[in-house]
């Protein structure tokens, strides 16, 4: 450790010595471990902001990933298509589909009831009361006040809830009261009893059915089906299609003109978007951490460089990525090992991969089966990279999770070193600056102290001194 001198010129000047400036001296030599502690916490501080980034995507492979692990991700997800869209709409396909083909004819689709009131000339008002009933439910009375007009009627029974919906159609010759069952097909047919009810002239009101509630009716794979809506969300499990128009010319139930097919298939594409995720999330983290390795822009070491840390994701990771297991058939009969090339990715020198994405369509293609024992049997590629990154994270016991944990606690350390030294240093700088105060008084004082000897001696002597 360095020395603080104390320069006060000569012992008899009386000028003592610049205490602060003396006391500051002494404790910056005193305070010289702290330089050091704090180059290390910057070094620490660093590091975990690599570490915290290296643990995000990391965390993101491990998300990628899941997609194609997990027994509910994009292996399980199904598409589906129509041969006749101007018949059938597939409106929605879910996981719990089946892989098959289907044979759909529509011979009739779902109608809703309507009906319309005679015309009703303008500026004549309607009173009484008008009772409806849909299908075989309870008959509903709505009242009208006296003097209503058609609007107010329209209103009126909009705000009833009584399972009808009405609106006003109105020309030159007056208005019109439409009716609509608010229950499609043959059930919501509305039953109308509008005798209680006469316009201020004392005509009755009536009403014409344009419209019949009418089922859809249909034949898929050869059962005849009926259905209340155009929307069939039962017939097959985890698919909704919608009856948009008729195929069959004959009329007949049985019949199979102008068949539309419904297939439901694997969805492929999103298992190649789910791949190309990986890939790229992926590279992502080999990039950051091969970055390590080398200098920033200013010619300093990365703060991992050199980290066993990074040599171990590294390494982990490569295993991870050669893993071999599992064989398919090929076309010749032959069987090969599935691996990561079998979907058309390979590693580069650089440590990143490469998607070819034609290669990855045929395999989808072809051994769809294989590839998803691949990414989801237990024991296999999949489910192994998952440990591998489990055990590379940042979360519990994994290697980054242990060197955040192991930084975070020599960070505390050093932060507890400078608290307990400070602490010891304040009560050393005041009492130093109280001793070094005190010999400065005295160096000070001299002077005055030699002046008085001498008086002394000259008074014992009889001398004069100079």
């Amino acid at each position: 450790m360095s020395t603080v001198g104390i320069s006060f010129g000569s012992a008899t000047s009386g000028t003592g010595f610049d205490v602060a400036t003396t006391v500051s001296s002494i404790m910056a030599v005193e305070r010289t471990p702290e330089t050091a502690w704090a180059t290390r916490t910057t070094t620490l501080q660093a590091q975990d902001t690599v570490l915290s980034t290296l643990g995000t995507e990391a965390s993101a492979l491990s998300s990628a990933l899941a997609t194609l692990t997990s027994f509910d991700g994009v292996f399980s997800q199904k598409t589906g298509a129509t041969s006749d869209t101007a018949a059938v709409v597939l409106t929605n396909v879910t996981s719990s589909a089946e892989v098959e083909s289907h044979t759909l004819t529509v011979q009739t689709l779902a109608q809703t009831s309507k009906d319309r009131s005679n015309t009703i000339v303008s500026g004549t008002t309607l009173s009484g009361t008008l009772k409806l009933t849909v299908g075989s439910g309870t008959q509903q009375s709505v009242f009208l006040d006296s003097g209503s007009t058609v609007k107010q009627i329209a209103s009126r029974i909009n705000s009833a809830s009584v399972g009808v919906t009405a609106s006003v159609i109105t020309d030159s010759s007056g208005s019109r009261l439409t009716l609509t069952s608010g229950t499609s097909g043959a059930g919501g047919e509305v039953t109308i009893d509008s005798s209680g009810v006469t316009d201020s002239t004392g005509t009755a009101l009536s009403f014409t059915e344009v419209q019949p509630g009418v089922d859809a009716a249909y034949t898929l794979d050869g059962a005849s089906l009926t259905s209340s809506s155009n929307t069939i969300s039962t017939a097959l499990t985890g698919v909704t299609f919608q009856l948009v128009g008729l195929t069959s010319t004959s009329g007949s139930s049985s019949s199979t003109d102008n068949a539309t097919t419904l297939q439901i298939a694997a969805d492929t594409s999103s298992v190649s978007t789910a791949l190309s995720t990986f890939v790229s999330a992926y590279n992502t983290l080999a990039k950051a951490l091969t970055a390590q390795e080398g200098k920033d822009s200013s010619g300093n070491a990365e703060p991992m460089f050199g980290s066993p840390v990074v040599q171990q994701l590294q390494s982990g990771l490569a295993a991870a990525l050669s893993f071999v297991n599992g064989t398919y058939s090929t076309a010749t009969g032959a069987t090969q090992p599935v691996s990561l090339a079998t979907l058309g990715i390979t590693a580069g020198t650089d440590g990143t991969l490469t998607l070819d994405t034609s290669a990855l369509s045929s395999a989808l293609s072809s051994r769809l089966s294989d590839i998803t024992t691949f990414f989801q049997t237990t024991g296999y590629f999949g489910q192994n990279f998952a440990t591998t990154l489990n055990n590379l994270g940042s979360t519990g016991a994994g290697a980054l999770g242990l060197a955040i944990s192991n930084n975070t606690t020599e960070e505390s350390t050093l932060a507890d070193n400078k608290t307990a030294l400070e602490a010891r240093l304040s009560v050393y700088q005041t009492n130093l600056t109280t001793e070094l105060t005190t010999a400065n008084e005295i160096l000070q004082a001299i002077p005055s102290t030699l002046k008085g000897i001498t008086a002394l001696f000259d008074a014992i002597t009889g001398n004069t001194s100079s």
